[in-house]
């Protein structure tokens, strides 16, 4: 096996590990082509923004193993440890990265229920009669 660079990439309660070999620009997710595994279009364009953003699609093979979460947070996730891996394989991409805002950890969790209410901060209706 190739030798390959290695990173994770965080998003909601989802995880993905990613590792760039050089390559031709092949993306497999949990052993599954990335149009297979993605179905949607939204989700594939946010994982390709720092590869188009860097200009390097066709460069590297790209292989994640991704889980928890739904599809956006783990699209989100893969897009996090992409560009973390860009920027092990060159230094130079990191000011190009952290301005599009790729390389921060989106922290926004849904947030716990609360007892006595229907969810995190909705209340019952009150009833005056």
């Amino acid at each position: 096996m190739a030798e390959y660079i290695e990173s994770v990439g965080r998003r909601k309660t989802a995880t993905a590990r990613v590792r760039l070999y050089p390559g031709t620009g092949d993306i497999v997710v949990n052993d599954k082509p990335m149009d297979e595994y993605f179905g949607r279009d939204l989700d594939r364009m946010i994982l390709m923004q720092p590869l188009t953003l860097t200009g390097s699609q066709a460069t590297y093979n790209i292989s994640i193993h991704v889980k928890g979460g739904g599809d956006s947070g783990q699209a989100a996730a893969v897009r996090h440890g992409i560009s973390r891996a860009l920027i092990k394989a060159d230094e130079n991409l990191r000011p190009v990265l952290k301005s599009a805002g790729y390389l921060t950890r989106d922290a926004r969790a849904k947030e716990r229920k609360k007892p006595g209410l229907v969810r995190a901060r909705k209340a019952k209706q009150y009833t005056k009669r």
